[in-house]
């Protein structure tokens, strides 16, 4: 590598680091609020997502439909039955949407399963974030475990390399990543447990397993998304984050993690 492309690399480096530190600050600080300003951004959230979906399934309506997406995340999120009902459905409905478009042809088919995906993140995150008694400690649960397992992953595979993980989908992904990555996710959904829980009265183990089961579904999460940009030719969904390409780029592991989390939730209130 020659200086030049060096210095680029650095420089790529330093705008990922700075555009990842100031989305944290802004996402935790409206996490740590609640309330109408944590659905309003999720909401937000929902509609970016559809419009770089359908801009890259369909290139047609994709302004309309992220608008769309997000007063309809923001109405149903009013709705007397939301809670872990709607979040359960809601993750169901983006489970199918996702596993159908592994498959699907139909461009309308590919719309819908897009827009079924983007409603996750407007009803499924703000009915974590209420979940009584545990609903900041289960969004912060959910960040660390993403977001570490996302930096491990990255600086493990860069470190250590080795057989790729996926290499027809990802080839820079590594298995001593993905290793790296899932410890990283452990070890940080156990401390944030551990830490709004001190002593873990439901034991360690039941939250090292959901927290290693979460970490992998972050994974799968980002090789779907990368899957869906490779069938289309597509670099990055966007170019509206600095450093990192579009919201559907840095949260295709998060929405993996939400579903995951969603269904979990309604599954524990059908229990009680």
């Amino acid at each position: 590598m020659n200086e030049g492309s060096a210095g680029t690399g650095a420089s790529e480096l330093r705008l990922r680091v700075v555009s990842a530190l100031v989305l944290a600050v802004v996402v935790l600080g409206v996490t740590l609020l609640g309330g109408w300003p944590f659905r309003l951004i999720w909401t937000v959230v929902a509609g970016v997502v559809a419009y770089e979906w359908l801009a890259i399934v369909s290139r047609r309506n994709a302004v309309a439909g992220g608008i769309g997406v997000g007063l309809a995340g923001l109405a149903l999120g009013f709705l007397p039955l939301g809670g872990p009902a709607l979040a359960g459905a809601a993750a169901l409905a983006g489970l199918i949407g996702a596993i159908v478009t592994t498959r699907a042809t139909s461009q309308r088919l590919l719309e819908a399963c897009g827009v079924a995906y983007a409603l996750c993140f407007a009803l499924v995150t703000p009915a974590l974030r209420d979940a009584p008694g545990i609903g900041l400690a289960l969004i912060i649960w959910t960040f660390a475990v993403v977001w570490l397992t996302d930096i491990a992953a990255y600086f493990t595979g860069r470190a250590l390399g080795g057989p790729k993980l996926m290499p027809s989908v990802s080839p820079k992904k590594t298995w001593s990543g993905a290793l790296g990555g899932a410890l990283a996710g452990i070890l940080g959904g156990t401390a944030v447990w551990a830490f709004f829980f001190p002593g873990l009265p439901s034991g360690v183990w039941p939250v090292l397993a959901v927290s290693l089961a979460a970490s992998a579904a972050s994974q799968a999460g980002d090789l779907f998304e990368s899957a869906i940009k490779r069938r289309y030719g597509t670099k990055d969904s966007s170019h509206l984050i600095p450093g990192h390409g579009g919201f559907l780029d840095r949260l295709d592991g998060y929405w993996a993690v939400l579903v995951f989390a969603g269904l979990l939730l309604y599954l524990a209130r059908l229990g009680h």
